[in-house]
């Protein structure tokens, strides 16, 4: 697939997205989750994949993990704050029936132990717009990264695979640092966000209203 010129602007009119189950968009207890198949597939050939769509070379490492997606039918809320995605490495923790009871969940849902796992409220993503739904994939994505030594180099295992992990933001401040001491006095990445921010976006504008579960984890 032929790349796109410098500067073009990819409108998503045309974009095709899945969506979760109609019966499961009903936000009311008790809570259940779906696996969301069509929606891995989805994402890794959008996103992940060298000829996708909206393919980001920063996902590049992604092409050997083994992702998995689930819907919900009711948000995460975590200190007020309401989280519509959340990515996570599914790791079974407790007691040996604790654990192996998470694992075969995992099995029963999927067939396969996922690398990274993420979840998205139904209801939400059936009432959000393209851009929207597909900057919350990408954030989600981009917290899916690959560890790298002490040298900066990304991290392999025995087996050739990228080692895998969470990763944080690429800024963390607070705008009232920004606005009282400009962004030469921001920590971290923050000038490069601002950079970024005052160029022309390379996708169609998102409505971006919606929480990571990703994040609000590390704020509780």
């Amino acid at each position: 697939m032929a790349r796109k010129p410098k500067g073009e602007v990819i409108r998503l009119g045309g974009l095709k997205r899945p969506m979760p189950p109609a019966d499961l968009c009903e936000p009311l207890p008790p809570w259940r989750f779906v696996p969301a198949v069509d929606l891995t597939e989805w994402l890794m050939a959008v996103f992940v994949s060298e000829t996708g769509l909206l393919a980001n070379p920063e996902h590049a490492h992604l092409r050997q993990a083994n992702i998995a997606c689930l819907w919900a039918n009711r948000p995460l809320v975590v200190k007020m704050n309401r989280a519509v995605a959340m990515a996570e490495m599914p790791q079974p923790r407790g007691n040996a029936w604790t654990a192996g009871r998470a694992e075969q969940q995992l099995e029963d849902w999927f067939g396969y132990e996922p690398d990274f796992l993420l979840t998205f409220d139904a209801v939400w993503w059936v009432e959000a717009d393209d851009a929207s739904a597909c900057a919350t994939v990408e954030h989600e994505l981009f917290h899916c990264g690959q560890q790298r030594d002490v040298f900066g180099a990304p991290k392999f295992g025995q087996d050739g695979r990228p080692t895998f992990g969470i990763r944080g933001h690429d800024v963390e401040e607070f705008v009232g640092v920004v606005q009282r001491y400009g962004v030469g006095h921001a920590a971290g990445r923050t000038v490069d966000l601002v950079r970024a921010a005052n160029s022309a976006p390379t996708i169609a504008p998102a409505l971006i209203g919606a929480a990571c579960g990703t994040c609000c984890r590390k704020m509780a």
